[in-house]
């Protein structure tokens, strides 16, 4: 889940808007937010300029540096790891756009303005992270994830174009698997490299505002959203569960672990709803919103049996 490692790296710009700017007034259509001050514009694109190159950089450390690298090509990916990753391409690129939109409304830029660039700059990035994979031998240009991040910055875009705030936005949640013991290799030895590569541990959610869409429940806190998750599990490999070990040995978990899609309903927190005067608390809710909010959920399987968690990560 290359894409998340920019994402993390990225999440900082964001308190650029949520600690300094004040709440989005949801009536505004195309006019500035407040006069556009050309110093904190070019801060913004200063400071994203650098945040990219150095990302990009920490990328290629991390994730291509020890692998060949040739001429760019293709690969298909589409039937691998249950479509996880493309959900969390999808994720990365909604919240690098909401990133972008959020620093330069923060200028004074039009909301518009703001959220055509910012979702530009967003594509951009994950563009060049499919660019890094087609001319490297270890992956390829994968048009499944060009998809999925279309869908993911469209997402954000439509809904600031055509409601101008976020109803409904994704985020992310991730618990610890025993997966992870059997290849490590491939899901991550650490924490921290199995929230990037164990997808089975993975949920990505899609958290819906309730009183955006149902205005007259006005007893219920505005910060309360309903969310809708996705998930796998029983996933030692991309495509099936065969794989050579360390002894050169044919391993065959087919049986031992079946291969399952997961969804999931719960309830979310969207604290940027809860208001506030800027500052270091509203820069920590701001950040923390790409996080799913621990909670109750019920989980339906993909062969329709259904399990309640009572607090699910």
């Amino acid at each position: 889940m290359k894409q998340l490692v920019i994402l993390l790296f990225s999440v900082w710009i964001t308190s650029i808007a949520w600690a300094q700017a004040p709440v989005l007034d949801s009536s505004l259509v195309d006019t500035p937010m407040r006069q556009l001050d050309k110093r904190k514009l070019y801060w913004v694109s200063g400071a994203c300029v650098g945040t990219y190159s150095a990302s990009m950089t920490g990328l290629y450390s991390l994730w291509y540096k020890n692998y060949s690298g040739g001429r760019f090509h293709t690969f298909n990916d589409n039937t691998e790891w249950l479509q996880m990753d493309k959900a969390g391409h999808a994720f990365s690129s909604f919240t690098l756009s909401r990133i972008g939109y959020e620093s330069l409304a923060w200028t004074g830029l039009s909301k518009t303005k703001a959220a055509l660039c910012g979702t530009g700059s967003a594509m951009a990035v994950m563009l060049s992270i499919e660019l890094f994979d087609g001319y490297s031998n270890q992956w390829g240009f994968s048009y499944g994830d060009i998809a999925a991040n279309t869908v993911g910055a469209s997402s954000f875009l439509v809904q600031e174009l055509l409601w101008k705030e976020t109803r409904i936005k994704y985020c992310y949640s991730f618990h610890s698997t025993a997966y992870a013991s059997i290849r490590p290799d491939l899901l991550g030895t650490t924490l921290t490299e199995q929230m990037l590569k164990d997808y089975n541990g993975q949920t990505i959610w899609l958290s819906g505002n309730i009183r955006s869409f149902a205005p007259a429940l006005n007893k219920l806190p505005k910060w309360i959203n309903l969310a809708i998750g996705y998930g796998a599990d029983g996933m030692v490999g991309g495509e099936d569960n065969l794989f050579t070990d360390n002894n050169n040995e044919l391993v065959d978990y087919s049986n031992t672990y079946p291969r399952k899609r997961e969804f999931y309903l719960s309830l979310d927190a969207d604290l940027t709803k809860i208001k506030m005067k800027p500052g270091l608390l509203k820069t920590l809710f701001g950040a923390i919103g790409i996080i799913k909010i621990p909670a109750p959920a019920l989980e339906m399987s993909q062969q329709g049996r259904f399990k309640f968690h009572p607090l699910y990560f």
